[in-house]
């Protein structure tokens, strides 16, 4: 059994974050089979230097037999900017998209919250069991709706941008988020490996949601602020949104290797 009562940073973060947070390990530990996941050395916890106020990160990351990484980055500047940030990276073997979720809180409460299943398939869309469960779920309305950048060709059309207005457009974007990983948690456990053929296709269209990702110039310019150029690259191309250039760097070592 793996340890989720441990101090987390989340117990001092905006109550949306805290309580997303809660329910994304919880999902994990209820529907999946985890084993740890080995970050590089210390990734895990990081602590640096943002515009004078103290930047702290911690990552939490785990492995499963369908997804050969699944992480969870929560952040806090100081006490005006919390932030989180979850991504579930598929193993080749298994037809899944990608699950990614995250949500910026200041002083004036959220900024911006997001959810979705970003398809992988060289069609770019999510398979007929998705789409069924996703369709079936109840439809929401928020207040404010965000526009997504230039490069985010990789949503889908159930990509949830908002910025909650109240306590409860934010319960709203919480069962959203909540019903969305559920929903792959429970379409991943009955999924079957595919070719080798299959396979690299789908590891294309991780290797390009990665490449997109890896063009946030918000992110990455809070990192370079805070760590320098060269940490910021190392961290958003090995700890944010890393891929194996072929299926025979899959292979993942977890912590005892």
């Amino acid at each position: 059994m793996l340890e989720t009562s441990q101090p987390s940073l989340r117990q001092e973060q905006h109550p949306l974050i805290h309580r997303l947070a809660e329910r994304i390990i919880n999902y994990w530990h209820k529907y999946l089979e985890l084993s740890p996941y080995s970050l590089p050395e210390g990734l895990g916890y990081v602590e640096g230097k943002l515009e004078g106020e103290k930047l702290r990160i911690e990552n939490r990351c785990y492995q499963a037999p369908q997804f050969r990484k699944m992480h969870l980055e929560l952040a806090k500047v100081g006490k005006n900017l919390d932030i989180l940030h979850c991504v579930m990276f598929p193993r080749p073997e298994y037809a899944l998209p990608m699950f990614g979720c995250d949500i910026v809180a200041g002083r004036g409460g959220i900024s911006a919250a997001i959810a979705d299943l970003s398809p992988t398939s060289p069609e770019k869309t999510l398979s007929a069991g998705y789409l069924q469960r996703l369709s079936a779920l109840t439809k929401t309305n928020f207040t404010e709706i965000r526009e997504l950048p230039p490069w985010a060709d990789i949503f889908s059309e159930y990509c949830l941008f908002v910025r909650p207005n109240n306590i409860e457009e934010e319960q709203d974007f919480l069962d959203v988020a909540a019903n969305y990983l559920r929903i792959h948690c429970q379409q991943a456990v009955q999924s079957t490996p595919i070719s080798d053929r299959e396979q690299k296709l789908y590891l294309a269209g991780q290797q390009y949601y990665c490449n997109k990702q890896q063009q946030n110039d918000k992110t990455r310019r809070v990192l370079e602020k805070a760590f320098g150029e060269e940490w910021a690259e190392n961290y958003m191309t090995t700890v944010l949104f890393d891929v194996p250039e072929s299926l025979d760097e899959e292979h993942i070592p977890v912590a005892g290797d």
